[in-house]
């Protein structure tokens, strides 16, 4: 496709399609072209449309589907609703970058990765954070071998009061679980990333609902349903890996702790890092460093990279930074994670 623009709609236009998606491939005009969207509801597709002049509107996305000219598709619908419209796309011929995460479970987010294969289109999963200046960085500093053999990782999801009051956050038939589904994928991700990706053999985790069934605890992100809520509050996790590295995952949407945390701590034979500020930990000259690296102070909104760096993977015909695969494995270890903590044993993952 080099020389020409990609063609991209959108099945979905919520908030997540307002916040990123749509405005990622418009600040990207010279690269690619919004030609379509699709959703079931009415009043926020009027007002996405009007917002982002789209020419084609339409409430069923296998219609959006079936126009030849469109290239690839952004699927910006709540979880339950990732894995058909993907699949539909594949089927279609389009190349799909699919929210986070890449669906409810592991069966759905591999089947998913196999339709992608077959089809010979791409498959991106949408965990901006890798895209973010820090993470950038301390990927360079890790591929250099400043931190030596990973050995160990604290990633930390935490929220202090933070059950969204919108969508369909707290209901687990439709978004799959709470906090460790919608927040601590995203923490795991970047670790897992930054690890160089060993592979998930078992996990031991537990969750809790302390919080989300009661009426008198406050909501910083607005207040959620407490009768219908249906999904945990905090989890935790002990996950093992295939070179002997573990990862503890934390995740929150409540708990009374002093500060939002989302960061991820990395201990290596030579050196050690935080993700968020980033910090570099080394011992030379028989004395413990401590530094901050500084980036460019220009600000980088990390969707709209992970936009444009799908849109040049499809151009290019080069592989995303965040694949299928890796969705997948993400999947793997949330469906260990919820299924430990049910049975109260270590999960094997396959």
């Amino acid at each position: 496709m080099s020389g020409k623009k990609l063609k991209v709609g959108l099945i979905g236009s919520g908030g997540i399609a307002q916040t990123a998606h749509l405005p990622g491939y418009a600040a990207i005009p010279e690269l690619c072209e919004i030609v379509a969207i699709a959703d079931i509801n009415e009043e926020a597709i009027r007002a996405t449309t009007e917002k982002f002049s789209v020419p084609h509107v339409f409430h069923d996305y296998n219609e959006l589907l079936a126009m030849p000219e469109i290239d690839a598709v952004s699927i910006c619908t709540p979880n339950y609703l990732h894995f058909e419209p993907t699949i539909a796309a594949f089927a279609a011929g389009k190349h799909v970058l699919c929210e986070k995460p890449i669906a409810m479970n592991a069966i759905q987010a591999k089947q998913m990765v196999e339709a992608g294969h077959k089809a010979g289109k791409k498959l991106q999963v949408g965990y901006n954070t890798r895209f973010a200046p820090q993470s950038q960085l301390l990927k360079s500093y890790i591929d250099a071998g400043d931190l030596g053999d990973i050995y160990y990782a604290r990633a930390q999801a935490l929220r202090r009061r933070g059950i969204p009051g919108w969508g369909v956050f707290i209901n687990k038939e439709k978004q799959g679980g709470g906090p460790l589904i919608d927040i601590g994928v995203h923490i795991l991700d970047l670790t897992l990333w930054l690890m160089g990706h060993p592979k998930p053999v078992a996990a031991s985790g537990i969750t809790y609902a302390k919080f989300g069934h009661r009426s008198d605890v406050v909501g910083f992100l607005g207040q959620w349903d407490h009768e219908n809520f249906t999904v945990e509050d905090f989890a935790a996790a002990l996950i093992r890996l295939d070179n002997g590295a573990t990862i503890v995952l934390e995740s929150s949407f409540v708990a009374n702790i002093p500060e939002d945390i989302m960061t991820t701590t990395l201990c290596g034979t030579e050196g050690g890092a935080v993700s968020s500020p980033l910090t570099i930990i080394q011992e030379k000259h028989k004395s413990l460093q401590t530094f901050k690296p500084e980036v460019p102070t220009k600000v980088v909104n990390s969707h709209y990279e992970e936009v444009k760096q799908f849109v040049l993977a499809v151009l290019n015909d080069t592989e995303p930074l965040v694949t299928g695969e890796h969705g997948l494995m993400v999947a793997q270890v949330m469906d260990a994670i919820y299924k430990s903590s049910e049975t109260g044993r270590e999960v094997l993952i396959d």
